[in-house]
């Protein structure tokens, strides 16, 4: 038998290290449990009692949506036509403004007005009596939100709204508050339920909040006929600008078109090519209407039958895919993508007035 330090013999078993031993049993029991009590948070009821809370939050702030929607149908629907046809009227800006969470809601709307052709901002209503009131102007229309409708910090922007007749329209669940007796307009949202257990954070009221304020912008917005090209001037940035650019603003113009008229033999047609850089040329009538494009495919299918001899009509393929340039450079992508082709003549009334690469396209970020 060995004694301590000294090595075993080939082929005899080596001396178990009990502390080692009981090191490695403790850790496989400490995975194991760890394996269990995940397994048990998952199917435990505090699990179950999750996934049911979730629901109930979720179809109490719906049932809250759905009365809105019912609301509607009734005075409410009412005031908002008319609050539409204020803000259009109006030659100032929509003045949003509120406290706490219908603060943030107001911050929201604010937002979605100005960027969708209204203009518009939000006060702080705090900082409204310390100095802000001095944007509002009595051509401006002033949006303030308080579900209760008694928010103490309103007082002054409704002071002042009377004092220099700047037009109010209160969104609030309480027309009788002191907010809604000085609006002069009410949006008098219907009495809901808070998803919060205790009735106390505002959930489904200022989800209802929200959704009142999109459905006003929304509404400008289709009176206004505000199109792509016109929320394209607002987001000239990052991915959503770059979703509304159009065809024109990347195409090359026709200086950098590769064009040949029909009868031109292909050794010319081959300098048009290689000069350009784009891998192909237009062929064109006499009368500048594009017939035809020359691709390296076709000089591919084409080689060797004395090529450079030919007319560039016998190796052109016909009625090529062209895109307008006012259609959005996304289009161009697409139909780029679904033709399997990287380069697209860009024709007003069938004439080439620019060509587009589709690495122009993805350097652009449209995807």
């Amino acid at each position: 038998m060995p004694t301590a330090g000294s090595v075993p013999k080939e082929g005899a078993l080596a001396p178990i290290d009990l502390e080692d031993s009981a090191r490695l049993d403790d850790s496989a029991l400490e995975g194991t449990a760890r394996r269990e009590d995940a397994t048990h948070r998952a199917s435990s009821p505090n699990g179950a009692a999750l996934g049911a809370n979730l629901r109930r939050t979720l179809t109490i702030e719906a049932a809250g949506l759905a009365a809105l929607l019912d609301a509607l149908d009734g005075p409410l629907g009412e005031s908002v036509e008319r609050t539409v046809r204020l803000i259009e009227d109006a030659r100032g800006r929509v003045i949003v403004t509120g406290m706490g969470k219908s603060g943030h809601i107001g911050r929201k709307l604010a937002a979605t007005l100005a960027s969708t052709g209204t203009p518009a901002l939000f006060m702080h209503a705090a900082e409204a009596g310390h100095g802000d009131l001095g944007m509002v102007t009595p051509d401006d229309v002033l949006v303030a939100l308080s579900w209760s409708g008694e928010t103490t910090e309103l007082g002054d922007v409704v002071y002042y709204a009377g004092r220099f007749a700047v037009p109010l329209v209160a969104i609030t669940a309480n027309a009788n508050s002191a907010l809604g007796r000085a609006a002069d307009i009410v949006l008098q949202l219907p009495k809901v339920e808070e998803a919060c257990p205790n009735g106390l954070a505002p959930t489904t009221s200022t989800l209802i909040q929200l959704a009142l304020g999109d459905a006003l912008a929304v509404a400008l917005l289709e009176r206004r006929g505000f199109t792509a090209s016109d929320f394209r001037v607002f987001h000239p940035g990052g991915k959503l600008g770059a979703r509304l650019l159009k065809v024109s603003d990347l195409m090359h113009g026709s200086e950098a078109m590769p064009l040949v008229v029909l009868g031109t033999p292909m050794s010319e047609a081959l300098i048009e090519i290689t000069s350009k850089r784009f891998g192909c040329c237009g062929v064109v009538e006499t009368g500048g209407q594009l017939t035809g494009i020359v691709t390296d495919g076709d000089l591919r299918r084409h080689m060797g039958t004395e090529l450079l001899a030919r007319p560039v009509e016998a190796v052109m393929t016909p009625a090529p895919l062209v895109i307008e340039p006012g259609e959005l450079a996304s289009a161009a992508l697409g139909l780029m993508s679904r033709g399997q082709i990287t380069v697209l003549f860009v024709v007003d009334a069938g004439v080439p007035v620019g060509v587009l690469h589709i690495h122009d396209v993805l350097r652009a970020g449209v995807v």
